[in-house]
């Protein structure tokens, strides 16, 4: 199957000055062709299947047809982080968790989603199966889990219990830091949250391979949210679209790519550096899974990847003001444009 457009068609202050913020062009011009606009992009977290779509464009010069010169793919370490850097103009393109930017965007954080990567969260609780077999949240309740109160799996697993009236209260919470693997493993605690697309396949592999974990999706128990995805923001949106326009362009091409042709995107990932060399295998299996569970969507086969649609939105900023996680309610078109993803579909 062919997952193509075709188909139918926050760090602390100091590091920010580490990071420099590149962008040039002026609104409506063509690409340069006496020189490139030099960007950065920042992820999320440490490099993970998802994050292959940056990488593909660079390698196979997506971006350079596009009049883009990518100098700098940074790591984070969390979405909050991910979009508080961005937001303040320590790089010029992000990728973080959705509900995550909704929340930063009421607290001020002017930054607007262009693309959704997983059009279903991929985040869920993972317990090993030996211990603890996890069949709804109501299971919760006595158990020990290990959170992340700073990050994005905090937003989702408070919104989790909310949607299924589980008292907080009456689960223990034990603060991890990420990795959260050796915690889960030496039984310190009994359930993590956990990405699909991320821990699961690593998780997998300390606990003695495919069966060993439970593993209990948010999207089967009313987080009907959006993942991940491609932002920007306001000011580069408002000041330089014709960049936003074909940073996109490149982005999307590489997504075509990445969904149609895992294994050899593995192996791409996998030697961008010496560190990553021996995680082609733990790259293949994440992008399985976001090919399997989270690339598409109805609205997708329509309207291709990366679209996003105006209800999911509201379902995203629903669950995050109905559970109080969010203070102030934002509109949808505060939080997301689909203009550039439209617009690249259209050519």
């Amino acid at each position: 199957m062919r997952l193509s457009r075709s188909f139918t068609a926050t760090c602390a202050a100091g590091s920010i000055l580490f990071l420099a913020a590149c962008s040039s062009g002026s609104a409506g011009a063509e690409a340069p062709t006496d020189g490139l606009d030099e960007v950065t992009v920042q992820l999320d977290y440490q490099v993970r299947g998802n994050h292959a779509m940056f990488h593909v464009a660079q390698e196979k010069g997506y971006f350079e047809e596009e009049g883009i010169d990518v100098t700098a793919i940074n790591k984070g370490s969390g979405s909050p982080d991910t979009l508080r850097l961005v937001g303040s103009g320590g790089a010029d393109f992000g990728f973080a968790d959705l509900p995550s930017l909704v929340t930063a965007r009421t607290q001020d954080v002017k930054v607007k989603a262009i693309a959704a990567v997983n059009q279903v969260s991929p985040l869920g609780l993972c317990s090993l199966k030996e211990n603890v077999e996890l069949t709804s949240p109501k299971d919760l309740p006595g158990l020990t889990m290990g959170v992340h109160p700073a990050g994005s799996t905090y937003i989702f697993y408070q919104a989790l219990l909310a949607a299924n009236d589980v008292d907080k209260k009456a689960v223990t919470e034990l603060t991890v830091t990420p990795p959260y693997e050796n915690y889960l493993m030496q039984g310190q605690v009994d359930a993590v949250v956990c990405y699909v697309d991320a821990e699961v396949p690593l998780l997998e592999q300390h606990a003695g391979g495919e069966g060993k974990l439970s593993v209990m999706m948010g999207s089967d128990f009313g987080y009907d949210a959006y993942g991940s995805g491609l932002f920007t923001t306001d000011e580069l949106i408002e000041k330089d679209p014709d960049l936003v326009q074909r940073f996109t362009n490149a982005y999307l091409k590489a997504f075509d790519w990445v969904a149609e042709n895992p294994e050899e995107t593995a192996a791409l990932l996998a030697g961008t550096s010496a560190e990553l060399a021996d995680n082609k295998e733990l790259f293949a299996k994440q992008l399985q899974a976001d090919i399997d569970h989270t690339f598409t969507s109805d609205h997708t086969q329509e309207h291709g990847l990366g679209a996003m649609d105006a209800q999911m939105w509201e379902s995203t900023i629903g669950i995050l003001s109905d559970r109080g996680v969010i203070k102030t309610t934002p509109a949808t078109s505060d939080v997301y444009t689909n203009e550039f993803v439209e617009n690249s579909n259209a050519n």
